[in-house]
């Protein structure tokens, strides 16, 4: 049996375009294509047509054995957010970090006494796969009824070939279970474990001659990501981990310049990165680095916010023409939350970002960073029907206006109504 989904009367119809573009950036990320008054039409799976209520007409729903009409009068309808940066699979929170921060101490002293990313890499070893699948369900869930519809998940929480295979595996059970696009990223350089301190190209070899082959085996990850950062891997060690990285054919997206002027954005470029991300710390060669290539710059305001960093030049960023994509960098130590209405209400309030250039960054752009840019983040024929409805507001502003509250009242992905 067929069926046809009407959405009719939308007040706005956020993020439509004729024929899919790549990304949106400089000038371009202030300017959202709206349509007041709206109706949308999906078949099956797929968006079909969309246009202002006066122009449809019910040919437009014909050949379906039944029609599902949605009356979305004051509500806005948006493509569904596109996270490409968490880390949601992972085996407990981390809140007595968080009251240690309160009380003074650094993410930098944290980690030095084995909390951090340590901390959670030693609980790992003892949560089964199935403890860690039936969590991370429920974050998607979460994340999901606040409009998130695509996710990349990395792991990088192992930091041993067994715990690191566990992650990868649990997320390959989650594409296999969630009706979400999810992408998997390899992130065994995520910290360097203890017990190889003295030997750092020692954990470099095993990443490189043990685990990359055996997740290549497995199918394991679409994306490699390396922590290039002050403290945590050289930009000589993350250059020899990406092209081991390639020749599995996993494009990096890489964590850089969270801590400092590290060198991460530039090998990040030099290494056809799809996205550099943090980028607390970054100046003039970086952006000049960023312009000259293909890959995406995102920011994490949920971790900017939550550790109370440096925040991103965002303005400078985007004067300088380059494009910008948001995440929520959902983990335990640094952001533990993955509302991306939040992460636009931030951008807006503390970036200064006007709605419309933090809607782009969440959805088109966000959807090229993690590779998806072709069946998602933009209202187009022929994408997926990958989108939300919110409860009645009177703009798309309103979204980030409203800081902390969840506006969407439905979701719909691959056509079904969540």
């Amino acid at each position: 049996m067929t069926m046809k989904i009407l959405l009719e009367n939308i007040r706005q119809l956020v993020q439509v375009e004729d024929k899919a573009r790549t990304w949106v950036s400089g000038k371009e990320m202030g300017s959202l294509r709206v349509l007041e008054d709206a109706f949308l039409v999906i078949d099956d799976d797929q968006i079909e047509t969309f246009g202002p209520m006066k122009d449809f007409n019910e040919n437009l729903v014909e050949g379906a054995d039944m029609v599902m009409e949605i009356d979305c009068a004051g509500k806005i309808v948006m493509p569904g957010y596109c996270d490409s940066h968490t880390h949601v699979v992972f085996p407990a929170s981390r809140e007595q970090e968080f009251v240690d921060r309160i009380n003074g101490l650094t993410y930098e002293e944290i980690a030095r006494r084995g909390g951090g990313i340590l901390n959670s890499a030693k609980r790992m070893e003892q949560r089964s796969e199935d403890e860690l699948f039936a969590d991370a369900m429920v974050r998607l869930d979460e994340v999901k009824r606040m409009g998130t519809t695509a996710i990349e998940i990395k792991s990088g929480y192992g930091l041993s070939m067994e715990s690191e295979l566990k992650m990868l595996r649990v997320i390959k059970r989650l594409k296999a279970n969630s009706p979400m696009i999810i992408k998997s990223t390899f992130l065994g350089a995520h910290a360097l474990p203890v017990e190889y301190k003295a030997d750092r190209q020692k954990y470099i070899k095993l990443l490189i001659e043990e685990m990359l082959p055996e997740i290549d085996r497995e199918g394991l990850a679409d994306y490699m990501d390396v922590f290039c950062d002050q403290g945590f891997f050289t930009v000589e060690e993350t250059a020899q981990l990406l092209e081991a990285g390639w020749k599995y054919d996993l494009q990096p997206k890489i964590h850089a310049n969270e801590l400092g002027l590290t060198g991460g954005v530039q090998v990040g470029v030099k290494h056809q990165a799809l996205s550099v991300d943090h980028l607390e710390h970054i100046g003039d060669d970086e952006i000049k680095a960023l312009l000259a290539s293909k890959t995406m710059p995102t920011v994490l305001p949920g971790a900017a916010f939550f550790l109370g960093m440096p925040l991103s030049p965002i303005r400078e960023m985007i004067e300088a023409g380059l494009p910008i994509a948001l995440a929520s960098d959902y983990n335990p130590g640094s952001s533990p939350s993955g509302n991306m209405n939040f992460i636009q209400s931030l951008a807006c309030i503390k970036y200064k970002m006007t709605p419309e250039e933090a809607i782009n960054a969440c959805t088109i752009n966000s959807a090229y960073a993690m590779g998806v840019e072709k069946i998602a983040g933009t209202i187009c024929s022929g994408k997926q029907a990958n989108l939300f409805i919110t409860r009645e507001l009177p703009s798309y502003s309103a979204i980030s206006y409203y800081f902390g509250a969840n506006p969407v009242e439905t979701v719909i992905i691959n056509g079904e109504i969540y």
